[in-house]
Parts: structure tokens; sequence; C-alpha cells
């Protein structure tokens, strides 16, 4: 990516799953970004293509109940370089205690990470501020958080600054 952006995050979207779908909101909003981030559990090959047919390029990794397909064609984990800023990308970040130090541990080059699996909304930075990691909750499958949720990122001169959208 160049030196900004606009990125779209989605994590646990559980597709196809009876009559679940993205909203219009969500996907207008992919569709404006120039990035597309997928937190893993998409579940199948078919939700996958969907996503990478909206619009912007899509970076992705798999999560737990992606089908065999998906495993072999994402990665578990990876880092991408957006607006001089490296976001690294997980689904699962492991139990609530500890995880800010410890995906900076798994990630020491980036500046940010996106993960998925608990679908539950979260932004948390370190006290300096310089690291911080964001769920997107799910846009799909809420779960236990209050609303279906995605997030957008603004990323420009190596900061990224994130924010949750209600879909």
């Amino acid at each position: 990516m160049g030196c900004g952006a606009i990125v779209a995050i989605v994590a646990d979207t559980h597709l196809p799953r009876g009559s679940r779908a993205l909203s219009e909101a969500c996907v207008a909003a992919i569709g404006t970004a120039d990035l597309l981030i997928h937190a893993g559990d998409f579940s199948g090959l078919s939700a996958y293509e969907g996503f990478a047919a909206i619009g912007p390029p899509l970076v992705a990794v798999h999560g737990n109940v992606d089908d065999r397909e998906l495993r072999a064609r994402l990665p578990e984990s990876t880092v991408v370089e957006v607006g001089r800023a490296r976001i690294g990308l997980i689904h699962d970040a492991g139990p609530a205690r500890g995880r800010l130090a410890r995906l900076r541990r798994r990630f020491p080059e980036a500046d940010a990470v996106v993960f998925g699996h608990s679908h539950l909304p979260l932004l948390e930075r370190d006290e300096a501020g310089a690291f911080q990691i964001f769920n997107p909750g799910s846009p799909t499958d809420r779960r236990r958080a209050p609303e279906h949720t995605m997030g957008l990122a603004e990323v420009a001169a190596g900061e990224v600054r994130f924010r949750h959208l209600e879909v």
C-alpha cells in the first residue's frame, strides 16, 4: 500500500450459515476501503471468495473453524505493511490475561496486531501508546457482544488509528 490508506477489518464471519449474511453497511464499508483484512473464521472457501469479490485487496489468516481448503490457502499469521505501518494478523490471540504483551512478543516488528476468535470488539494500547491490539468483533455473529461490529483503520505516515463500526 502507498503512504496512506483506509483498511476495513472483519473477523469471525462464519459464512455461509443459515440466513446469516453481511449487512449492507458492512459491504459498503468494505467496498470503499483500500484494503480488507479478515482475521479468520470465514468457515468455507465460498465465504473467502465472496469477500475477495467485494473489491479491495484481501489479506487474511485462517481461523479455527475454517475448512481444510482455507487452512491450506491461508497462513496462521502474517504481517502486512500499510501506510508505512506494519500490522500483524492472527486469529486466536489466546487468553485475555497478558494478551497485549504476548502479541508484542509474537509480532516484535509490528505497530499493531489485529485478531479475532472472541467475537468481542477490543482496542488496547500499551502504556507508551506505541503498540496496539484490535479485535473488530463480528459483523455476523455477535455472541456476547452488544452489537454486530467491524473495524476501520486509517493508516498514514506509520500511524494506525482504529475504530469500531456497528453494522
